[in-house]
């Protein structure tokens, strides 16, 4: 069997840093511009997020299919093109909703529906291929490689964002996401040629019913319990999202570009994170994967804690550097999570990477919507009853980091380090 070298992964990895790129420009840029520039409530920007993520949940399917017809290049580069269009069109929907909301809002309703049809086809058939056509030794390294390159592909957009968005206009915005969308679907393009064609890929030909092959993979027990788990990690991991640029605006009295750079300065942390852990993992070989998921819940709450505390003091220099560390915890947690995803997509099952790659990730895309909506809506709630910003925001701060020590814990209990010794972070043979 012909599997992926480790170029093919690093071409792979493109596509994922092409994916960040685009969705970063949801999450935090047209999120920041709805909140403080257009006075919108903060659930607004939440409820178009949690939608986009909601429509994820057809990844299970977008995986079976991959499993039994293949194709995926088709759907790796059709779902970036949605996903393209879909941001150029929630970019165009902040001139309308300033001027007619109701048109506005039905424009980004339309726009952010598109954005997760296309991150749920791409994104999806991506890791399935990567499940499927990389030995089962690399898949924790495969993950990690790509993921790290969707990462810098966030943080670099981000900051090169907040670089040219100050004066803020929505020519310049439009113009900005124009750029992005297009490189996006011509890097996509490049990258994912003659990969498929080269390896043994091929689909399996049987006849069983998507909705019998997805109760197939819920009746293991070790595929359920893990989908529990990557729900309420990720519900955690998320719920700052969506208010994080708010909080700089709101609190700090960031500009547009200045909370667009800290989205992207705190991707950076998220990226050493997950090199810090490749690091220790790989060349130390200090910790497991188990040890690296709680270390990064557990720091991700305290980094949760002190983000809420320094709301009292309104300065830029703590804040910054709170956010690195917050990103560098989050880092570690995630990349250690994602490792033992892609580990246990072969376990289990044959034939099956594909569905349970889209299970989890179907369960990642609705707590990630679940969790941007609850953040953004408590602190609309909490905004009425307190008369300061910084305390609102502080509350929904530490909520989190609640769900980030009950993740912790449970994690203790449903992933097996004994389970994983055969995969590796490591990219050798």
């Amino acid at each position: 069997m012909r599997t992926l070298s480790w170029v093919d992964i690093f071409r792979l990895g493109c596509v994922q840093t092409c994916l960040g790129a685009i969705v970063v420009l949801t999450t935090s840029t047209l999120n920041r511009l709805m909140v403080v520039e257009l006075a919108l409530p903060a659930v607004l920007p939440g409820f178009l997020v949690a939608f986009y993520y909601g429509i994820q949940i057809t990844r299970p399917n977008w995986g079976f299919r991959s499993d039994t017809r293949g194709n995926r290049s088709f759907f790796i580069i059709g779902g970036m093109i949605v996903l393209a269009l879909g941001a150029l069109i929630a970019a165009f929907a902040i001139d309308v909703l300033e001027r007619f909301f109701g048109l506005g809002l039905a424009i980004s309703i339309f726009s952010y529906g598109l954005i997760g049809i296309g991150v749920g086809a791409s994104g999806t058939s991506l890791l399935a291929l990567l499940a499927t056509a990389t030995k089962p030794i690399h898949r924790a390294a495969a993950a990690t490689i790509t993921w790290l390159m969707m990462i810098a592909g966030i943080a670099v957009t981000a900051a090169i964002i907040g670089q040219f968005l100050d004066p803020y206009s929505h020519f310049v915005l439009m113009r900005i996401v124009s750029i992005i969308a297009i490189s996006a679907i011509a890097v996509t393009s490049i990258a994912i040629w003659g990969i498929e064609r080269r390896v043994d890929v091929s689909p399996q030909q049987e006849s069983t019913p998507f909705i019998h092959g997805l109760k197939e993979i819920w009746a293991e027990q070790k595929a359920r319990h893990f989908t529990v788990f990557v729900f309420l990690s990720m519900s955690a991991y998320f719920m700052q999202e969506l208010i994080l640029e708010p909080y700089s605006g709101l609190v700090f009295d960031f500009t547009p570009g200045q909370s667009t750079t800290l989205s992207g300065v705190q991707n950076g942390g998220v990226f050493l994170g997950m090199v810090l852990v490749g690091i220790m993992v790989t060349g130390l070989r200090f910790g497991t994967i188990k040890f690296w998921v709680i270390s990064g819940c557990v720091g991700s709450a305290i980094m949760l804690g002190l983000l809420a505390w320094i709301g009292q003091l309104g300065s830029h220099t703590p804040l910054v550097i709170v956010v690195i560390g917050l990103g560098v915890f989050n880092g570690m947690f995630a990349v250690a999570a994602i490792g033992a995803m892609m580990a246990l997509a072969g376990d289990g099952r044959k034939a099956r990477e594909g569905t349970r790659m889209g299970l989890w990730g179907a369960a990642q895309a609705l707590a990630a919507g679940f969790g941007g909506l609850i953040g953004a809506a408590s602190v609309d709630i909490f905004r009425q009853i307190f008369n300061y910003d910084s305390d609102a925001f502080g509350i929904v701060f530490l909520l989190e980091a609640i769900l980030f020590v009950i993740a912790a814990i449970m994690a203790m209990r449903v992933i097996n380090p004994h389970e994983l010794k055969r995969h590796s972070f490591a990219p050798g043979e």
